[in-house]
């Protein structure tokens, strides 16, 4: 075989080979191909967007565009897609969608040959489940005071929904039991119950009396006995001795009644009695006790069960004499 010849042989087989095993970069490279798929995965609040891009032969990127309608207005970030010949599936995530709301989707891709967008698809996020928040403040309170109940109905469907508010009271052994009429949320979800006194400590939760069932947690709110005190004297010799004498309300008769100095951030026990009854409202409290430094001095009404929290009286300045 001539050279000739031979250069034509081995021309044909390129060509041959071009036709039908041929290498990707001997085809042109043209704009993506592109098929918007199906959206997974739904929650209240998030979504999955799939599809899938064949990038024809040129470095290829992707996007989802989402929205409420078919303008979108937002985008997923561009996500590089490669710059193969054949289909592959891609995939985004998407947050903060609001509940119970149609949005609409599609899949574009780009490269230097051009732009194409997949076809309209929508999906609609889940219901957001109902849930009751509550709140009191202020907590505790001084016995005799009242406090103020104030919560949040979340969830789809919230607005205009009947609350119903329930206590027990210490001990908390028996079952809740429904006080006020239900109130109406607002537009929000928002109510308030205004409670004018809290005799003792007492755990509320509000309900909803109509399906669905929810319930909030329990919030409990604490009482503190009112606590007077008075002083024999505010100026005292090293060693001397003051009188600490007062009232709390209500009856707390054979309580724990301490005598507390602050030094920083702490308080230090100094010297304790037990309180005595002064009448059916009222009990009494009265010790000595010996100053070998001036300060600042409380007095401290321990609790001895549910009943009320531990409770101080105002703060007293005693000053050393020299």
């Amino acid at each position: 075989m001539t050279r000739t010849a031979r250069r034509a042989t081995r021309a044909i087989a390129v060509a041959t080979a071009l036709l039908v095993g041929l290498p990707s970069a001997a085809w042109a490279a043209s704009k993506p191909t592109v098929k918007t798929g199906s959206a997974i995965f739904i929650t209240p609040t998030t979504v999955r967007l799939k599809g899938t891009i064949n990038p024809n032969g040129a470095k290829t990127t992707y996007l989802f565009h989402y929205g409420t309608t078919t303008l979108y207005g937002t985008s997923t970030p561009i996500t590089v897609a490669g710059n193969g010949t054949k289909a592959i599936t891609v995939r985004a995530n998407v947050r903060g969608l609001a509940p119970a709301t149609r949005y609409h989707y599609r899949l574009v891709a780009r490269n230097s040959k051009g732009t194409t967008s997949g076809s309209d698809r929508n999906f609609k996020t889940k219901n957001q489940p109902l849930a009751l928040s509550l709140v009191a403040k202020p907590n505790p309170v001084r016995f005799g005071r009242g406090t103020v109940l104030a919560g949040v109905l979340t969830g789809t469907g919230n607005a205009g929904r009947q609350i119903a508010l329930q206590q027990r009271g210490s001990p908390f052994t028996q079952p809740f039991a429904s006080v006020f009429n239900p109130l109406v949320a607002d537009q929000q979800g928002r109510f308030v119950f205004q409670l004018l006194s809290v005799p003792v400590n007492t755990q509320y939760r509000v309900y909803l009396p109509s399906k669905p069932s929810v319930i909030s947690p329990i919030v409990g709110v604490g009482v503190s006995p009112r606590i007077t005190t008075r002083l024999s004297k505010t100026r005292v010799f090293t060693g001397g001795r003051v009188r600490f004498s007062g009232t709390i309300r209500p009856a707390r008769r054979g309580s724990r009644v301490v005598v507390q100095r602050k030094r920083g951030d702490r308080w230090l026990f100094i010297a304790s009695t037990k309180s005595r009854g002064g009448g059916k409202n009222v009990s009494r409290y009265r010790l000595r006790v010996k100053i070998r430094r001036g300060g600042t001095f409380r007095v401290l009404v321990d609790s001895a069960d549910d009943t009320y929290v531990t409770s101080t009286g105002h703060s007293k300045r005693i000053r050393r004499r020299f």
